[in-house]
């Protein structure tokens, strides 16, 4: 079988990404932020559609031209397709449509999470990579999701365990906030946290049954906490922000460890993936490393540009179903909330 050439589109939130892929190689691999949600603490989904229609032909021609690669000698274009914000995923998706009929080649509609955890099979040129054997566990932990899946095949997902409420990245970020932190917050922590005590304070865990997780009742603890703190000690926030960052990051990373230690119980599964923005996160992952060691897992952490939301990762998941001739119509169309992977 020839080399199969596909350009990768993502814009499910505030960034703006094409890749193109050979098989499942990386040949460019283009991320286009945008500043312009800081201002209002959150992206604004207004303001990310508009943002998307400015950058993404830039974007794609970037990719094309990084990968020295004509749209002409594309097999086939692999856009998001959901979830993720509808005006901002109507961009990526109304583009791939378009683009595809007018070079005559097929699209492929891919969905944001299974991407993430095929973002593990992404390979870059000249580096040499390992790749999860099936089938695997993945524990996906974003903005907007946290979920425990395993992964049978590249096309076959069973979703075993979610969150009921805030996702552990949205968490991050909600708590930051409280703090007084910059958004996005969730990176600011885990900087912060690296010159704290993870012990010096301690937060309540969810009781939440089964493989499932839950973070707005943690998130509204330490709100009462430093509410709290704070009456008796105005600048308690601001005399102890790096112990706060330290123990609020343990304590999300620990109920997260928590329950991929119990779906690897329960599975049998030792071989253990993660995979999302979150994944990102240091302190997540070095409690994964300390906790493979103890339990004899066999871990795969994902490079740094293929944690958070990116093309290379919708590029590699419509390859494989590129593989299978799974492919989309003109009348698909894009779904905001998780719909099951």
């Amino acid at each position: 079988m020839k080399p199969v050439l596909i350009l990768g589109i993502e814009s499910s939130c505030d960034d703006t990404a094409a890749a193109v892929s050979v098989n499942d190689k990386i040949l460019a691999n283009v991320v286009a932020g945008q500043k312009v949600h800081e201002a209002f603490g959150g992206v604004v989904p207004e303001l990310a559609s508009r943002a998307h229609q400015q950058h993404i032909i830039p974007v794609v021609d970037q990719a094309l031209r990084q990968a020295n690669v004509s749209k002409k000698d594309l097999d086939a274009i692999a856009f998001t397709n959901g979830p993720g914000l509808l005006g901002a995923l109507m961009v990526g998706s109304s583009f791939a449509k378009s683009f595809g009929l007018a070079l005559g080649i097929p699209i492929i509609e891919v969905n944001h999470m299974q991407a993430h955890v095929l973002a593990h099979f992404a390979r870059l040129p000249e580096i040499e990579s390992r790749t999860p054997s099936f089938p695997f566990l993945c524990l996906t932990v974003s903005g907007g999701h946290t979920q425990l899946i395993i992964v049978r095949e590249h096309n076959d997902f069973e979703l075993i365990g979610q969150t009921q409420d805030d996702a552990a990245g949205e968490a991050f970020d909600k708590i930051a906030k409280i703090i007084g932190l910059p958004y996005p917050g969730g990176p600011v922590i885990d900087q912060l946290a690296k010159m704290g005590n993870p012990a010096a304070f301690r937060f309540p865990h969810p009781q939440v049954p089964n493989l499932d997780f839950s973070f707005s009742g943690l998130k509204t603890s330490i709100l009462y906490f430093l509410n709290k703190q704070q009456q008796a000690d105005a600048t308690f926030t601001e005399s102890h922000l790096n112990d706060i960052c330290a123990s609020v990051q343990a304590t999300i990373v620990a109920i997260l460890l928590k329950k991929l230690k119990l779906a690897s119980e329960q599975t049998g599964i030792k071989t253990i993936a993660i995979a999302g923005g979150v994944s990102a996160n240091s302190g997540l992952r070095s409690a994964l490393l300390e906790a493979a060691t103890e339990n004899g897992w066999d871990l795969f952490i994902p490079p740094f540009q293929f944690c958070t939301d990116n093309a290379a990762m919708i590029a590699v998941a419509g390859y494989y179903k590129f593989l299978k001739g799974d492919f989309a119509s003109q009348k698909t169309a894009p779904f905001a909330r998780f719909a099951g992977l």
